[in-house]
């Protein structure tokens, strides 16, 4: 079917950091002849086999709320357009399971599993050196991985924007504690790069970013920052611009 109009949807959508990007890209839509809307959960109605928003059907979601299973009663809604094909969803619960979830990880750069698959050996290497050691975090390993924790980082498994995530070397057990209630993974701390600001006295760590589609790589970006894990409060840090050296391709 032509895609004829599209709904940014996420939870209190105009107190959210991002809003002015929704924006523009509602006036990018616009532009191309989609119609194009701002919207929160509760404002969506399925009648008649179609979903609608203020009484207008919609054919895509771009989704950025968090709850990436459709879980949250909020949510029961568009679970049930979802399920019955009456939308197209972006990202949709199974794409975040088999892309995004960061269980994937222990499996993603692990050798051994690599190699059982039959992909080239190039990519066999390049994943396993690249990827951080992963390990799901179990009851019969926690022992371990509490002694072992100074050399590792907490990730809760269906965590986003480094919520809950801890560094093992300023865990206490208060929190320690928590993390096991939780669904968690233990990384391999990586140290990250950093970059002289500025401006600023000390140099910002900064986290590289790849969006690609469909196998092509559309932009970089990075993430300038101070602390534990990437932020947007850091003075002078945010998003920066990653420049390529067209040579090296």
């Amino acid at each position: 079917m032509p895609l004829g109009s599209v709904a940014i949807l996420d939870e209190a959508p105009h107190e959210q950091y991002l809003h002015p990007e929704f924006l523009l890209y509602c006036q990018l839509l616009r532009k191309h002849g989609v119609r194009a809307g701002i919207h929160a959960p509760e404002d969506m109605v399925v009648t008649d086999g179609r979903l609608l928003f203020a009484g207008e059907s919609v054919d895509m979601i771009y989704n950025r709320m968090t709850d990436f299973a459709l879980q949250q009663p909020m949510n029961a809604t568009l679970r049930e357009a979802y399920l019955e094909r009456q939308v197209v969803l972006s990202p949709h619960p199974r794409a975040h399971a088999l892309y995004a979830d960061i269980r994937n990880l222990s499996l993603i750069g692990d050798r051994s599993f690599l190699q059982s698959l039959g992909i080239t050996q190039a990519a066999v290497n390049t994943l396993s050196a690249a990827v951080p050691a992963t390990t799901l975090l179990t009851p019969e390993n926690q022992e371990a991985m509490w002694t072992g924790r100074r050399k590792l980082f907490f990730k809760p498994a269906a965590g986003f924007g480094s919520k809950a995530s801890y560094r093992g070397d300023k865990l206490t057990r208060r929190v320690w504690s928590d993390i096991l209630r939780g669904t968690y993974v233990a990384q391999q701390i990586v140290p990250p790069s950093e970059r002289g600001i500025a401006g600023q006295n000390e140099a910002l760590k900064a986290d590289i970013r790849s969006y690609a589609y469909d196998g092509n790589v559309l932009l970089y970006a990075a993430r300038i920052y101070r602390g534990q894990t990437t932020n947007f409060r850091t003075p002078g840090g945010g998003f920066a611009s990653v420049l390529t050296d067209e040579s090296a391709h």
